[in-house]
């Protein structure tokens, strides 16, 4: 099939001027050709999508999401069927394309059953990167270990999704090798601890360099998968950076030692603002309902992880959209948009970090994240000028008309999946 979307403002996500009057040529799954609607010809049985008055964009990218997550209360999860979670997923999966997003990199929970059913057009998704289990030490962030010897980890083990424990050099090896093994696309390690874990803190360093440099080295042998780091405390992100670690997520404490860092090895910054100010509303809405360690955290993380952000935004590190979706209802993602111009990002770049920055964090830069020639045919139009307003793209209803690989999954505002 043959497709033109035209009509409305192209901002093709290279960060180069928008261009009034623009369209999108697509055969099948590939863009043919994008700019200014008198740059090219297209054929007569093209089908024509007029957008006038919308804004075109490059389907837009989370690169930090838990699709199989969105549940923190202990006693619902215990409560909940294992296998439900996979059709409440579903549902996720929906959300997520309904709010534009049509990429994501899953940091945890996701595995290689659930990407090949989207795959295979069994339910609707976002294409994805998967990294099934992060890797965490023995009582660090990710071990939901209970002095009752109760889990309350988040994510069940299984065979298709292993148990993220390792400690040691020989462990880690294997363990990478584990999760491999089962799918992974991208290694996710917790490198420190974080808000929404009981026994430890944010600023807790968690495995040794050796442990890291064995994560990078054993993902390169496999292909060149990189590595991602839940990372908040300035300690261990500058232990993950130094191991060769591709992409930073959190960086709630940043010094300027890191910030160098990330700018010597040219590694991403994921910030997901997003995170703890959700947490924090979660509490006030839902009293209880969260654990007083995790909404006390999150307070004292916010003012700090802003100004850290900032810093880098200034310093120039190559920031990536993430939200950690699941934290807060899939579907909010581009509430993060607003988040990050707050923090100083123009919203230029702002719509560049979820689209080529976000696409080349991915190492799927040859495939997603601009409207370019021989891409994957994914794009979204908006209702308002997202240049003028990010705040109003909190709003999935703001978002008319979602494609993904050449195929419609929403349009003129009504979900066709």
């Amino acid at each position: 099939m043959t497709l033109l979307i035209s009509g409305g403002t192209l901002i093709d996500g290279t960060g180069r001027p928008p261009v009034k009057d623009g369209a999108v040529l697509i055969e099948g799954e590939r863009v043919v050709a994008a700019g200014a609607r008198s740059s090219f010809a297209a054929p007569e049985s093209a089908e024509l999508v007029d957008v006038a008055g919308g804004y075109i964009l490059p389907g837009l990218i989370d690169t930090h999401v838990h699709l199989t997550a969105e549940e923190f209360r202990l006693d619902r999860r215990a409560a909940t069927p294992f296998s439900l979670n996979f059709y409440q997923t579903i549902d996720r999966m929906r959300r997520t394309l309904e709010a534009g997003i049509t990429t994501v990199r899953d940091a945890g929970g996701a595995d290689l059953g659930l990407k090949l059913a989207v795959e295979q057009g069994l339910v609707a998704g976002p294409r994805m990167q998967i990294s099934i289990s992060a890797l965490t030490i023995t009582g660090g962030h990710g071990d939901g270990w209970t002095p009752s010897g109760m889990e309350t980890g988040l994510f069940a083990t299984y065979p298709g999704r292993p148990d993220g424990r390792c400690d040691g050099v020989e462990q880690v090896r294997a363990k990478v090798r584990e999760v491999l093994r089962a799918g992974a696309e991208v290694i996710k390690v917790h490198a420190t601890g974080g808000v929404l874990s009981p026994t430890d803190n944010p600023r807790f360093t968690q495995f040794s360099l050796a442990e890291l440099e064995v994560m990078v080295a054993e993902g390169a042998d496999r292909g060149g998968v990189k590595v991602m780091a839940h990372a908040q405390g300035a300690a261990g992100v500058k232990r993950a950076l130094r191991a060769g670690i591709h992409s930073i997520e959190h960086g709630i404490y940043l010094d300027q030692e890191a910030i160098e860092l990330f700018l010597e090895r040219g590694a991403f910054l994921v910030p997901t603002l997003l995170a703890p100010v959700s947490v924090l509303e979660q509490a006030d809405a839902h009293p209880g309902a969260l654990p007083e360690w995790g909404v006390r955290k999150a307070r004292e993380v916010i003012q700090v992880h802003k100004e850290s952000v900032a810093e880098a935004v200034r310093a120039g590190v190559k920031v990536a959209m993430g939200t950690d979706a699941g934290v807060m209802p899939h579907g909010q993602n581009l509430r993060e948009l607003e988040l990050m111009r707050q923090v100083g990002m123009e919203p230029m770049q702002v719509l560049v970090a979820t689209t080529a920055v976000a696409a080349g964090c991915l190492g799927w830069q040859d495939r997603v994240g601009t409207l370019e020639p021989g891409k994957l045919a994914d794009a979204v139009v908006l209702r308002k000028d997202p240049l003028a307003d990010l705040a109003a793209l909190a709003d999935p209803a703001e978002v008319r008309w979602v494609l993904k690989g050449g195929r419609w999954v929403k349009a003129d505002g009504k979900m066709l999946v």
